[in-house]
């Protein structure tokens, strides 16, 4: 077991899934870092709620633990879009004195070039098809969801226009990482947007590309130690197994990505 953290962790999920008692969006990822000395909780926010709505849970969430742990702050990692609603709750809804860090996974900070393009298509496609998202999210337990907003949030004019009204807060430690697959065949459950996203964009995580996703403190690219690369689903451990059994530079195991994440916060303080 490694040194405890000041702070107990906060993960955020990101859109499309729901952490659960049996089906958890982490993985192996929590109980590793449990076994590493931290204290883990989850935000829970609706999977495709919009910022204003997600950040509102999750300013909630944040009152709800700290009270719950006594801790007078949290470090919070996120991924994808879970960067974004807690970055609206750190700035908008002024949670910034409950937050330590925050550290961002594959989060659209700067909207996707590839969206961009997919909503050219005419809007009432665009809001079919976010209409039935929707109904299947709320059979899954969202409360809110707004997927035709989620879309948007992510094109690069709104991602931009977000940036201006939710500026780093200067008492958070912010930090962001970046993924990318080796070929758009690494991940077979990534194949199709990987490939249009490696047409508009270049190497990508499956879904975003390194320009997206850089932020405050960017740390850079993460590799693997073989020629498969990271994946957007492999960042949270989707498949529950190592990425390869192979030695060498990178990593061969997410979770240990995560230990050298929580290591990172304990060294400067957190």
């Amino acid at each position: 077991m490694g040194e405890v953290l000041n702070y107990p962790i906060l993960l955020v999920h990101g859109m499309g899934f729901r952490d659960s008692k049996y089906l958890n969006y982490w993985g192996r990822i929590p109980a590793k870092l449990e076994e590493h000395g931290c204290r883990i909780y989850y935000g829970n926010q609706d999977s495709n709620g919009t910022v204003a709505s997600n950040g509102a849970y999750l300013a909630d969430k944040i009152r709800e633990v700290t009270a719950q742990t006594g801790a007078p702050k949290l470090n919070v990692i996120a991924h994808s879009k879970g960067g974004l609603d807690m970055r609206y709750a750190i700035s908008t809804l002024n949670m910034s004195e409950y937050i330590a860090s925050l550290t961002t996974i594959s989060t659209p900070h700067h909207g996707s070039l590839t969206v961009d393009q997919l909503l050219r298509f005419p809007d009432f496609m665009v809001r079919f098809v976010a209409g039935c998202w929707d109904i299947w999210l709320r059979i899954c337990g969202d409360k809110n969801p707004n997927a035709y907003e989620v879309f948007k949030i992510f094109s690069t004019a709104k991602a931009e226009e977000f940036n201006r009204h939710n500026p780093d807060a200067p008492e958070v430690y912010y930090q962001s990482y970046a993924f990318v697959m080796k070929h758009v065949w690494s991940d077979m459950l990534m194949f199709v947007p990987a490939t249009v996203v490696k047409f508009f964009e270049g190497p990508n995580d499956g879904l975003l590309a390194p320009r997206a996703v850089a932020w405050t403190n960017f740390r850079g690219i993460v590799t693997s130690n073989s020629n498969r690369g990271i994946s957007h689903c492999d960042e949270v451990d989707l498949r529950r197994s190592r990425l390869t059994r192979k030695k060498g530079e990178g990593i061969s195991d997410i979770t240990d990505f995560y230990v050298a994440v929580a290591d990172d916060l304990r060294r400067r303080g957190f």
